[in-house]
């Protein structure tokens, strides 16, 4: 399982994802769930990653061999002149590697092969955008109803980001937001876990912006956790207390 989340602001975007992959309670490793591909000046594209490791990586695999082929593979996202037309691709990509895998016997079990993708960024004059594809190839946009997306783990932390979110929020903010989201999808599912890796992009920059990674035992981070603890029993404290109805004679 993992955890990722696309978050849409007013000033740019802030993507964050675990790193953790496991096929069993022995079996654990790290990899990274975030991939990013830019041209200075012209575009930025971040894709987040969540389901079947092998598919991912076969996806985002193609994806850079495409782009750095010859001129008879265009369009590929380094030059597709939209987001749109961008997520489009990615989405036939995902579709075509799950169907690949698929057919090499395992029909019945295709779900396994299964990935789902956040893509987002920006290109040229266009708008910043923020897209989730299904395994199937097909997607959804954020807006201002849903302006972010969450794939994996995505139940635990949820709640803190509805309660909290404001688009005019600094990306600083928006951080910590997301750590403290992280750290209760973290406390309560063993398959989530640091490091997190953090793009930070700036609407309209068009280009990447803060990439860095967070460990386990940053200090910030245990400092949120901790905080975060404490400030939730002492706001529990402060709620009116619960009496029980009297009992009818």
């Amino acid at each position: 399982m993992t955890y990722c989340v696309g978050l849409c602001l007013n000033d740019g975007i802030v993507f964050m994802s675990d790193t953790r992959t496991n096929s069993g309670v022995d079996n654990i490793s790290t990899f990274r769930k975030m991939h990013t591909w830019e041209v200075p000046g012209e575009r930025a594209i971040t894709i987040l990653s969540a389901g079947n490791l092998a598919t991912t990586q076969a996806v985002v695999s193609l994806l850079d061999e495409r782009s750095k082929a010859h001129a008879e593979r265009r369009p590929d996202i380094l030059n597709a002149p939209t987001m749109f037309q961008i997520v489009t691709l990615v989405g036939q990509t995902l579709r075509e590697v799950i169907a690949s895998n698929a057919s090499g016997g395992m029909v019945a079990d295709s779900g396994i092969f299964n990935a789902t993708l956040l893509v987002g960024g920006q290109v040229g004059e266009g708008e910043q955008r923020l897209f989730m594809i299904y395994p199937e190839g097909n997607f959804i946009e954020a807006s201002t109803d849903t302006p972010f997306f969450q794939i994996g783990e995505t139940k635990y932390g949820r709640p803190i980001i509805l309660r909290a979110y404001d688009p005019a929020m600094g990306f600083e903010e928006a951080v910590k937001l997301l750590l403290v989201s992280f750290d209760s999808t973290i406390k309560a599912n063993l398959s989530v876990s640091p490091p997190l890796d953090v793009h930070v992009y700036e609407k309209g920059s068009l280009k990447l912006g803060r990439v860095f990674r967070i460990e386990g035992d940053d200090p910030y981070f245990q400092e949120i956790s901790t905080g975060w603890g404490v400030a939730l029993r002492d706001a529990f404290r402060q709620l009116p207390r619960f009496d029980f109805p009297d009992e009818q004679g």
